[in-house]
């Protein structure tokens, strides 16, 4: 990584091109702009920071929002004048609150790692006022009883058929993966287990 560092072609203001990407989806999340603190601090930390022109200040993405990114790579263009760094998104990547600020969005599946990758970062950092956060302080068997009621409400939203069904299910299944990360259950494992039903619905 300190190649990296060493090799990257800054340009006359001090700064060089981040493009940063989903490292699973491929879809390109936003694109900004490092000095070599920022880039520094990104291959140190695994996290990305960025040099802001505007408020000519470095900035920790997910410092104030939460929605952090986590490096899993970094590499430089073959002029070495810009820099790509992939990255496992840990809420959205712009400002507006979209998951990339070119207006693509992840299939489900990526929906739900992004998903699980917030929940895990409120269990590490449990911010203050968070309802996540409250879950996990209040420990499993509150986790439990929720997740109890979200299914009972499921079932009567069902029956109703009063419009109520599908953020009743969105509330299931975000109780569902708040159950996962409390018992270290990683989604990978659930994704691994459904494909497997899907193979074996496939055959019958």
């Amino acid at each position: 990584m300190n190649g990296i560092l060493d090799n990257a072609k800054f340009g006359a203001d001090g700064l060089i091109p981040a493009i940063v990407q989903d490292a699973r989806t491929r879809e390109v999340l936003t694109v900004a702009f490092m000095n070599k603190e920022a880039l520094q601090l990104t291959l140190e930390q695994r996290e990305t920071y960025f040099w802001s022109r505007s408020r000519q200040q470095l900035w920790h993405k997910g410092e104030t929002s939460g929605n952090s990114q986590k490096v899993v790579k970094v590499s430089l263009d073959c002029d070495q004048d810009a820099v790509l760094v992939e990255v496992e998104p840990r809420g959205p990547a712009c400002h507006t609150g979209a998951y990339s600020c070119f207006g693509a969005e992840p299939e489900m599946e990526g929906v739900l790692e992004e998903l699980y990758a917030v929940i895990e970062q409120r269990k590490e950092q449990r911010p203050e006022g968070s309802y996540t956060a409250y879950l996990f302080n209040s420990g499993l068997d509150k986790i439990l009883k929720k997740v109890g009621e979200e299914a009972t409400e499921t079932i009567v939203a069902a029956k109703n058929a009063d419009g109520t069904l599908v953020p009743e299910t969105a509330d299931l299944i975000y109780h569902v993966l708040v159950l996962l990360v409390e018992r270290g259950i990683g989604l990978e494992d659930l994704m691994r287990e459904l494909r497997t039903r899907r193979t074996g619905a496939k055959g019958k």
